[in-house]
């Protein structure tokens, strides 16, 4: 595969000069913990539909990355080539990206909830050349939808399958046979490993706006950010990394996968999201750090306040993909004695705005954090892209950073950064005079009513505050004579109701201004999200347009 990461090479020089890339990649961060603490626990692995438990020491984890290693070689995986990843949150996929990075492969990163639409796209445009799955997870069976789907995939040339029973299977290919002793190990292991600049990652962005773009990021780009963030957090080799969140997605990827072994740390890695069971493996564990989406903590603080049984070791809870609600922070500070912490970032970037330690509790849900070091950003008006607006005031969000990607696949005409380095988020903030930022939508989320701008995440903000209320989302829908106007899609919490007056009512006693009321409210059962807890506008957009349009 030629990686087209047109953004690298002009970076490389003033970043290097100013200490924020590191020249390093995880094969050195392994080799120290393999230096320094060989038989500290790595990983430790939950399987909560199999009831089972893996445990790895750095030692045994790097023989078996140098095992998978060889084993992808004799598959004929060489330096450059894609290695897809369609698995849950099991050792398999630490041990494949680090097998990876030992023969300069890039790993792809899928979500296990992907099926044959989206990995038809990914698999053909990415140039995979082996994929690696489950044979089955929670009664689907993935080695069956990859084979079918195959045929029309002429790169793909290995469907391994972990658990699988022939002559495919992960054991019998990969993990099974003691290839880090073959006499030619040595060589495989050594001759190809890739620079900080090379890619190690391909990773598809969510697709909260439509078709999925391949993100591209190297080595120095992952580390600019796992670096200063896990400082800010002040996490150490002491810490216990738990982690539920897929590590398909980034936030698992970066801070589940990577970082514990660049700090030297432990991880805990959590297949199948059931609260209860966290519970149980926090305390087992002892975890100290996870960070996942809001309906995690949500989930973790029910769990934790019903079952009466705390999580002392928890310091830190991270929560990202969306704002988080004042009552839950209240709530989870409670129930959990966790420190919560709000972020923001993309998979272009990592995580790079998340609040202090230190911050009071309310600058968890009333903004997104300051920049990391490394990372600048600026808001300007939403129809230019000119000089920055003054504080307070809300536009579109630029960003500047170490840890920006390397660009799209095969997309460089989408790459949205210009030739200062700056890269246009699509979000839409407002930067506070102390410089915290505050996500308020997306631009394509603007709605603009009668010529008026809706202020679409205040709005949405308020309507999970309300009792009744479980997610909220506003989306636009055409209107002849003002242009647009505003629909509010609801999931109402379990034995709760919620209609058009109460809301109006409601939005009105905590003096919304009437132009900004929605003036219309749909009802769902769930709302169409990302793998990692986004709700996909667009798709509520299609909807409500079907819904309009005359039968």
């Amino acid at each position: 595969m030629e990686f087209d990461a047109v953004l690298l090479p002009a970076r490389r020089a003033t970043m290097i000069a100013q200490g924020l890339w590191h020249d390093r990649t995880i094969n050195q961060d392994l080799d120290a913990c393999l230096a320094a603490c060989p038989d500290k626990l790595a990983l430790t692995a939950y399987r909560v539909d199999a009831g089972d438990v893996r445990r790895f020491t750095y030692r045994e984890l790097a023989q078996m990355a140098d095992r998978v290693a060889v084993g992808l070689s004799r598959l004929g995986v060489q330096k450059n080539d894609v290695v897809a990843c369609q698995l849950p949150n099991w050792w398999q996929f630490t041990v494949t990206y680090l097998a990876c990075s030992r023969i300069g492969a890039v790993i792809n990163p899928l979500m296990h909830i992907f099926r044959e639409r989206e990995l038809n796209f990914m698999l053909q445009h990415g140039e995979a050349k082996v994929i690696i799955a489950p044979k089955t997870f929670r009664g689907f069976d993935f080695e069956q939808m990859i084979t079918a789907i195959q045929p029309g995939l002429p790169d793909l040339k290995h469907i391994v399958a972990v658990d699988g029973q022939g002559a495919n299977s992960f054991e019998a290919l990969l993990s099974g046979p003691a290839w880090e002793n073959e006499p030619d190990a040595a060589s495989i292991l050594s001759a190809h490993r890739p620079g900080p600049d090379d890619i190690t990652q391909l990773i598809y962005t969510s697709g909260t706006t439509g078709e999925p773009k391949g993100v591209m990021h190297s080595a120095n780009t992952v580390m600019a950010n796992i670096i200063p963030y896990a400082q800010r957090l002040q996490l150490d080799a002491e810490d216990v990394v738990l982690m539920a969140s897929p590590m398909a997605h980034q936030t698992g990827f970066m801070y589940g996968l990577m970082m514990p072994i660049m700090l030297k740390a432990s991880a805990v890695l959590q297949d199948i999201w059931e609260p209860k069971k966290a519970v149980e493996v926090i305390n087992t564990e002892k975890a100290s750090f996870t960070m996942a989406s809001t309906p995690f903590l949500t989930d973790l603080t029910r769990a934790v306040a019903e079952g009466k049984t705390p999580v002392p070791t928890l310091k830190t809870f991270l929560c990202a993909g969306a704002p988080i609600p004042g009552p839950l922070v209240e709530q989870a500070r409670a129930a959990l004695g966790t420190k919560i912490v709000s972020a923001w970032g993309m998979s272009e970037n990592g995580a790079v705005t998340l609040i202090e330690l230190n911050d009071p509790d309310e600058r968890a849900f009333t903004t997104d954090g300051l920049p990391l070091p490394g990372v600048e950003l600026k808001v300007v008006e939403i129809d230019a892209s000119g000089p920055a607006l003054p504080a307070g005031h809300a536009g579109k969000l630029y960003l500047r950073s170490c840890s920006n990607f390397g660009g799209y696949l095969k997309r460089q005409h989408l790459n949205g950064t210009n030739a200062e380095g700056w890269f246009d988020t699509g979000d839409l903030a407002r930067i506070d005079a102390q410089g915290y930022v505050r996500i308020t939508g997306r631009s394509k989320d603007v709605i603009i009513r009668g010529g008026e701008n809706i202020p679409v995440v205040e709005i949405e903000s308020l309507l999970y505050k309300h009792p009744a209320v479980a997610m909220a989302a506003i989306v636009a829908y055409p209107d002849e004579r003002l242009g647009e106007r505003a629909c509010a899609v609801v999931v109402t919490k379990p034995g709760q109701s919620f209609d058009m007056p109460t809301m109006v009512d409601y939005l009105k006693a905590q003096k919304v201004a009437t132009q900004y009321i929605p003036e219309r409210l749909d009802l769902v059962d769930a709302m169409p999200a990302t793998p990692s807890g986004k709700i996909q506008k667009f798709k509520l957009r299609e909807q409500l347009k079907a819904m309009l349009s005359p039968r």
